[in-house]
């Protein structure tokens, strides 16, 4: 009996693996599938009857499943929390990844301060954009909060969310970086930039700027003249003290 080859044992093994294969990557299709459905009951589920009032159990029955099939995704309904807000974010830094300012002619310092005055506008605005057009991301921002400590999360996910919402201000810190502001400075603003953005947001997402005859994107313009502004300001400084 002739020994089969080498090459004709590998094309053997091939086509065993092949429905393996594909099994698996069937399998893996389901999986996202369902857990997607899963995700879409509980942000269903959570806009509704805010994190307090919705349980697995609901979240279950609104994906048509029983409460243990749940358990092979999420350990707990704050786990379901943390990979809602975890794909929000990632959707976030994609639309502040994605802002493009105008190019500036010219190859001076001149050039390079309005290269990265525009810049920052552009990242920022990406930013407060972002949540004003999508008020229901910004409501997953504040479910899980009670008093000043996040509720639910495990430290090693809430360091990873709060990592990538550090990522989406990062372009901000960077610009001013590049304009001459120191990097604490810059850190200090950033969470000036962040902290006056959410109370914006919350002011337009609730309806309460009525109250005051103004528009978010205008004010929002306007803190952002004045940040440059400071922003040439501490640079000047710095450079004098060197």
């Amino acid at each position: 009996m002739k020994t089969p080859s080498r090459s004709a044992l590998a094309k053997a093994a091939t086509v065993d693996r092949a429905p393996t294969e594909a099994r698996g990557l069937r399998q893996r299709a389901v999986a996202d599938v369902r857990r997607s459905l899963v995700l879409a009951a509980a942000r269903s589920a959570f806009f509704e009857l805010g994190l307090q009032g919705a349980s697995l159990r609901e979240i279950a029955k609104r994906a048509g499943y029983t409460p243990g099939a749940i358990y092979s995704y999420f350990a707990s309904k704050e786990e379901v929390y943390g990979a809602l807000l975890g794909e929000s974010l990632e959707r976030l830094n994609e639309c502040v990844d994605a802002a493009c300012a105008e190019p500036c002619p010219g190859t001076g310092l001149a050039a390079r301060t309005r290269a990265a005055q525009a810049a920052l506008r552009a990242k920022a605005t990406a930013f407060f954009d972002f949540y004003r057009e999508h008020p229901r991301d910004l409501d997953l921002g504040f479910y899980l909060f009670h008093g000043m400590q996040p509720r639910g999360l495990t430290p090693a996910l809430n360091e990873q969310l709060n990592a990538r919402l550090r990522d989406a201000l990062s372009p901000a810190h960077d610009e001013l970086v590049a304009l001459g502001v120191g990097a604490d400075e810059a850190r200090a603003e950033v969470a000036a930039l962040f902290a006056h953005m959410v109370g914006l947001l919350l002011l337009s997402h609730t309806g309460r700027i009525r109250m005051f005859a103004q528009q978010s994107q205008v004010l929002l313009g306007r803190y952002l003249d004045a940040l440059l502004a400071r922003a040439s300001t501490l640079a000047k400084t710095r450079r004098a003290t060197r």
